[in-house]
């Protein structure tokens, strides 16, 4: 049984990655990028500076850069170490160029998704909720669609990406330590449920200092082994460059395996298009839609051009890449222990647990709300909580291979319907993103409206007396 539902999730793999969905998130990645004036790119300062504007909030609500740190905490996860290390052991080198090209280009589909989210959330008990969900049912009057999306996002982030982060989490442990699975699992699901029942603003206060920290010390960690390994970099670069084009063939295969495995686990990290970070973008307390447009773009870029990289650099500059029995976190373990030592597989496997737990945490969010899209009722949260709990345990100790290609299975079908949607709707974050620049042109901090835009219908909340109160700098004006 387990045989041919394997054999089913892989066919039905092979033609949503190798054909339908990279078609789809170029393509549409590439319109956003043109019709948006290559917002990527141009408004890169405009991000930062709307970031560290968004420090501050009131600790009724969630501020801008909250909401930035929890989807975070989601990106950042085992995917950024072990989905790297997969994509370098199936696709090859190539499959690092591929990552950086698809998230460049998907940072724009980041853009459109998230500020479509702001312009569509509502208001709620706990501040504000929102995400693709909501613009389907509210944008394009098809809450039929929300709701495949809501099942699909809360069986795909709650449960199943769940489970590939205790998985790797467990795994990295037992490599380092020898600790039983199953008991790791447990105490991860215990600590979990302690967090998940303080709400939202709980989840952010730990996505808040956990992200940063530690992704600046993993950061600094492949500084040190680029800096002591500089003179090999420009054989590495050319190495990447060459196998992406199938130039030069590595361990891992051909040009055809580096895309679609560059393309997969590039996206299973900085999620742009798959309609996940909206979800959060949208509980942010904000002055403009675009504001977290702009954040979450700013984090697609910074999860695979920054994160991501130091991966692949810190296993490429090594030989373990070279050892077709390597895959997965013990690939990157291994990578890491022959540039520092043998006590970097135990360091390795803490920062996984680290990166892990916050992802366990940012998924279980994106499941909740989108439960509560589809049912108020508190025994269906219950029984979601509980679901989720018996996942993390279930992952802790499932075959790798399996988890990850059920992962690829709902990941695909959710990015279909949420890139169906935003093209859809993207008229309506054009027309944001002229008016905030328009403000922005005119020295203001913008500020945004329901009838900013012409015909916009089913908003809920940005109502004259609803908008975030200007920043100091525009009162002053």
């Amino acid at each position: 049984m387990q045989q041919l539902l394997h054999s089913i999730v892989s066919l039905t793999n092979d033609f949503l990655w190798s054909k339908l969905l990279i078609i789809m998130l170029v393509s549409f990645g590439l319109y956003f990028t043109f019709k948006s004036k290559f917002v990527q790119f141009r408004m890169l300062k405009e991000m930062v500076r709307v970031l560290m504007e968004g420090k501050t909030g009131s600790k009724d609500s969630i501020s801008p850069f909250q909401a930035f740190c929890i989807g975070m905490a989601a990106r950042v996860g085992t995917g950024n170490i072990t989905g790297i290390a997969i994509a370098i052991a199936l696709g090859g080198p190539g499959a690092v160029f591929w990552m950086w090209i698809i998230s460049i280009i998907s940072s724009a589909s980041s853009f459109i998704e998230s500020t479509l989210a702001q312009v569509y959330k509502v208001k709620d008990k706990d501040g504000f909720r929102g995400g693709p969900s909501y613009y389907m049912e509210k944008g394009l009057n098809k809450r039929w669609m929300g709701v495949l999306f809501s099942i699909l996002i809360t069986i795909s982030f709650g449960l199943v990406f769940n489970s590939v982060q205790s998985n790797t989490v467990t795994i990295a442990f037992e490599n380092a330590f020898g600790t039983d699975r199953l008991t790791l699992g447990i105490i991860m699901a215990l600590i979990f449920s302690a967090i998940i029942f303080g709400g939202v603003k709980s989840i952010a206060k730990v996505a808040e200092y956990k992200v940063m920290l530690l992704a600046v010390l993993y950061i600094g960690i492949a500084l040190f082994v680029i800096a002591t390994n500089i003179t090999k970099m420009p054989e590495v670069l050319s190495l990447i460059v060459k196998n992406a084009f199938g130039f030069e063939q590595a361990v891992g295969g051909s040009l055809g395996a580096a895309l679609m495995h560059g393309v997969k686990r590039g996206l299973f990290s900085n999620e742009a298009g798959m309609g996940s970070a909206p979800n959060v973008a949208a509980t942010a307390t904000t002055s403009h839609p675009v504001k977290q447009g702009l954040i979450q773009a700013f984090g697609v870029l910074t999860d695979t051009l920054i994160i991501c990289t130091s991966t692949a650099f810190i296993i490429l500059l090594s030989d373990a890449y070279k050892q077709p029995e390597l895959n997965g976190i013990a690939l990157t373990q291994a990578a890491l222990s022959e540039h520092v030592g043998s006590w970097a597989s135990g360091c390795l496997a803490i920062f996984i647990f680290l990166f892990g737990f916050g992802a366990l945490i940012g998924n279980y969010y994106y499941g909740e709300t989108n439960v509560r899209f589809l049912h108020k009722s508190k025994a269906w949260m219950i029984l979601y909580r509980i679901s989720v709990i018996a996942m993390i345990i279930f992952g802790s100790v499932a075959k790798i291979q399996l988890v990850w290609d059920l992962a690829d299975l709902f990941m695909g079908f959710m990015v279909l319907v949420n890139l169906i949607a935003i093209l859809l709707l993207s008229k309506v974050a054009f027309a944001a993103l002229t008016d905030y620049m328009k403000q922005k042109k005119a020295g203001k901090d913008p500020v945004f409206y329901k009838d900013s835009i012409k015909n916009l219908e089913n908003i809920e909340c940005w109502e004259h007396s609803q908008a975030a109160s200007p920043s100091k700098k525009e009162e002053a004006m």
